[in-house]
């Protein structure tokens, strides 16, 4: 490598990466002089052997273009100390300029290896023009669906709904069937959605008009796809049921290196299959992310990301106009935090949940992290109210007496689920830690 070395940060910059303020102490206690070996930098990285309290000192390395950080100590924290102290003594000037070692130039090039594999896409499938083929039939026959089932649905609106009640049912999940064949499943979803709908409460006609209102838009979408922004566009076609491939989200997706705290899962089971949704957020990004997993009946269903607890690692974003779901490319052991999250206030959970609806309106459900509420009456339900006197509903099949528990002496932390049938609690911390809902 070449002997220029890469532009110096600031310390309060170096600081700025701390997971924590106890991190950021033990960071500027790892940077004294006596404790580090074999330090150097280059355009690329900075690089060192730290002391600890082992017989093998650790080698610690930055990317300083990501940033990106490994270090070969035991600690789940993202960056370590040693990191942190390494980044500090190069702030500081006291970092020689230096040819990269072999064990450095190994990880940077993995790294830059697989960044180029993402920018050429190589992940395509072996037979390219095959694999082309099909997926053009494909969207052929999505399109050809689409386009029928928008004027469907036109003539039928137009036609009222004063006799859906009698055969309504029968006659969208006969359509649904059709968007089926047409390897639409998506719009078939949305019907067999509307299907569940009719007779079903005094006000079934309007959620009937809402649901139908939702799958008019997704099939005029695919016929527009290419019209449409990338990540919209995207949306769409995982709305339809285009399948994005992990490998392919991987090698092209969006990352995040964070600390993710758990805040929540739920288990739904439909089609003899049973999903887990768990939803994350990251500790400086501030970023929600939702990771999915399913199993057959009979089968558990991954625990590895148990809520309440702070995992550190780089998460892979879907694609799409919400960027929500995510899956780990690599990740520690989970740690228990040292403190209870910092919740928010129904008003801006609402606003960004506006703002995610406005891209993407086929969004069905939005994670919530709000503190200091307190269960009441609502109605003939039950509401949580924030400091700010604004309240929620919950969902109606939602048991009010655990959060009634466990606020009877302070108000609580509760991470939910916000749709449009009312808030799903998910988590809760009180005084004595984190509570599953």
């Amino acid at each position: 490598m070449g002997d220029e070395g890469a532009a110096r940060w600031s310390p309060e910059r170096v600081l700025e990466l701390a997971p924590d303020a106890a991190s950021a102490k033990a960071g500027r206690g790892q940077a004294a002089p006596a404790k580090w070996s074999d330090t150097g930098a280059s355009a690329r990285a900075v690089w060192g052997a730290c002391q600890g309290s082992g017989k093998r000192p650790y080698q610690t390395t930055v990317e300083v273009a990501g940033p990106a950080f490994r270090c070969t100590c035991p600690s789940r924290k993202f960056p370590c100390k040693h990191a942190l102290g390494l980044l500090l003594r190069w702030s500081d000037g006291q970092i020689p300029r230096a040819e990269e070692p072999g064990w450095v130039q190994t990880w940077l090039d993995e790294r830059a290896a697989r960044a180029e594999r993402a920018e050429k896409k190589t992940d395509a499938p072996k037979d390219l023009e095959a694999a082309a083929k099909r997926a053009q039939e494909r969207l052929a026959r999505v399109t050809a669906g689409a386009a029928e089932l928008r004027g469907w649905l036109a003539d039928r609106v137009s036609a009222g709904f004063a006799t859906f009640e009698r055969g309504g049912t029968e006659e969208l999940n006969t359509v649904a069937s059709r968007m089926v064949d047409a390897q639409a499943p998506g719009l078939a979803g949305g019907l067999r959605r509307a299907a569940a709908l009719v007779g079903r409460g005094r006000d079934w006609p309007d959620r009937l008009l809402a649901e139908l209102s939702l799958v008019y838009v997704l099939a005029d979408a695919a016929n527009r796809l290419e019209s449409l922004p990338a990540g919209l566009a995207d949306t769409v076609r995982t709305r339809l049921g285009f399948s994005v491939g992990n490998a392919q989200v991987l090698e092209s997706g969006e990352r995040v290196p964070d600390q993710w705290l758990v805040t929540g899962a739920a288990d739904e089971e439909q089609d003899s299959l049973r999903s887990r949704r768990t939803w994350l957020r990251g500790k400086r990004s501030g970023r929600d992310a939702l990771v999915l997993s399913f199993a057959p009946p009979g089968r558990p269903l991954d625990s590895s990301l148990p809520p309440g607890f702070v995992v550190a690692g780089e998460l892979v974003f879907y694609p799409g106009a919400v960027p929500l779901r995510a899956v780990f490319d690599h990740r520690e052991e989970p740690v228990a935090p040292d403190t209870a999250p910092v919740g928010g206030t129904f008003a801006a959970a609402l606003a960004g949940h506006a703002a995610a609806l406005a891209a993407d309106p086929w969004l069905d459900r939005w994670p919530v992290l709000v503190g200091d509420l307190r269960p009441a009456r609502h109605g003939e339900g039950w509401a949580l109210s924030d400091v700010d006197g604004a309240a929620l509903p919950l969902v109606a099949a939602m048991d009010p007496w655990p959060l009634l528990a466990l606020s009877a002496e302070r108000p609580v932390t509760v991470a939910a689920e916000w749709t449009t049938a009312g808030l799903r609690p998910l988590s809760c911390w009180h005084q004595n830690g984190m509570v599953r809902l």
